[in-house]
């Protein structure tokens, strides 16, 4: 098997966590805004770049060798800035590019009442970020298309993982159960969206598939089951409409929906984390759930 050479645009979280499982040792490059994270993404085994927005010499020369292109960083008012930037490259100057993932969020469908929604649903975008997201979906597929290569579309639910989810915020008390009645949300752990990421790779398969898990939840039972983990009271309950909340936080509670993921299982992924329960019960067991650095269960 030829040596895979990814670059990831916008090395966050997810990125981290995608680099963090290479078990091929494939050669890694990615972009943070700021000089200040390079240390995190070495240490994730990523050889970090800086990206504004126009691409450098050292980008140039990373992606003239890249085999596999990540993409996960939000479009702008002015188109992906990706694109914005790096489209001719791609077009000309990346004579090895076998594949292109684009990480999307599962808020382009909008609002379905809490019925189940896959890859075959309208689209039904609501707040403004999602209605860009459809749009550089729809670019990255096209160009995709233009230049014979596979991309994947990976729809991805609400994240969480070692350092970020409710047993961190019980522990540093920012957790609240807000009850919306009826209200649904899907979940992906981080280790699973690097699962995802791979498999694809692998196949250098192409498509849009839903990275997230089986079980939508009300969210105030997620934090009602870490904090039974952690053996101490959970946050009293808080009526949705009485809440004191960001206008963005507000604006997730007005999309409800169930997201299938049996398209990504068709192609034989399997999920490490089904559901938060199975990755809750991980997390505190192997002591990671706070930053990834394993520690007793006990100690809090």
């Amino acid at each position: 098997m030829t040596r895979k050479h990814i670059f990831i645009f916008g090395a966050g979280y997810s990125g981290k966590a995608f680099a963090r499982a290479n078990s091929e040792a494939a050669t890694i490059f990615g972009t943070t805004r700021s000089p200040e994270k390079f240390e995190a993404l070495r240490q994730a085994g990523i050889a970090p770049l800086a990206f504004n927005g126009t691409l450098t010499p050292e980008i140039g020369a990373a992606l003239r060798k890249t085999t596999h292109l990540v993409i996960s960083v939000a479009p702008e008012e002015a188109g992906d800035p990706v694109l914005n930037a790096a489209r001719k490259a791609i077009l000309t100057e990346m004579p090895a590019l076998e594949w292109i993932a684009y990480l999307s969020t599962v808020g382009v469908y909008g609002d379905h009442g809490g019925g189940w929604v896959d890859e075959t649903a309208e689209c039904r975008p609501v707040s403004k970020r999602s209605v860009m997201r459809v749009a550089a979906e729809e670019d990255w597929l096209e160009l995709g298309k233009e230049i014979s290569r596979p991309a994947a579309i990976l729809r991805l639910s609400g994240i969480y993982g070692p350092g970020r989810n409710a047993l961190v915020n019980l522990e540093n008390g920012t957790a609240r159960r807000l009850v919306k009645p009826d209200q649904l949300f899907n979940r992906i752990h981080c280790e699973d969206i690097a699962g995802a990421l791979w498999h694809l790779a692998d196949g250098n398969r192409g498509g849009i598939f839903n990275v997230t898990d089986d079980l939508p939840a009300p969210p105030q039972d997620v934090v009602t089951y870490a904090a039974s983990l952690m053996g101490v009271t959970p946050p009293p309950e808080i009526p949705f409409d009485g809440a004191e909340l960001s206008p963005m936080a507000r604006s997730f509670y007005g999309e409800n929906k169930r997201v299938a993921n049996a398209a990504i299982k068709a192609t034989g992924y399997s999920f490490r984390f089904p559901d938060y329960r199975a990755a809750f019960d991980h997390m505190w067991k192997c002591g990671d759930w706070r930053d990834g650095a394993a520690r007793s269960p006990m100690q809090r």
